[in-house]
């Protein structure tokens, strides 16, 4: 499976406006982050949660060892543009800490279960990240 071809189509279907192969629209966020050794624009197509007025994404990478690249380029810097629905924003994204992160990370694991199959997988603490309007 060729992720990075994935994603390539994933991100076209999105912008076009149409159906996505095997995802839901309405989960789907585009996440563009700056590279943090090339400083080039990496656009990333994820799940969200909506928790009033922030988005919530969850850097599980399936349970891997190491966190995924977008978290690692959005951890040096939080400015972030997201893409969802038919909007387009700049946006701020922090990484949950403390009892917010808590009760945030049982409430995810609970509405969708995959999340806590992911965490068993890994011995790292898995982020979960609140993205907002600048």
């Amino acid at each position: 499976m060729d992720v990075q071809e994935i994603n390539r189509r994933t991100i076209a279907q999105f912008r076009a406006g149409g159906d996505i192969d095997g995802m839901r629209r309405d989960r789907l966020i585009l996440l563009t982050t700056t590279g943090r050794r090339s400083g080039a624009a990496h656009t990333t197509p994820m799940m969200f949660h909506h928790d009033g007025d922030r988005l919530l994404i969850v850097a599980s990478n399936v349970g891997a060892s190491t966190h995924p690249d977008w978290y690692l380029n959005l951890e040096q810097n939080h400015h972030v543009f997201v893409e969802v629905g038919e909007e387009a924003r700049d946006a701020l994204a922090t990484p949950l800490i403390g009892e917010d992160r808590a009760r945030t990370w049982a409430m995810l694991k609970q509405t969708y279960p995959f999340f806590a199959e992911h965490e068993m997988r890994t011995a790292r603490i898995i982020p979960v990240v609140a993205l907002t309007k600048v």
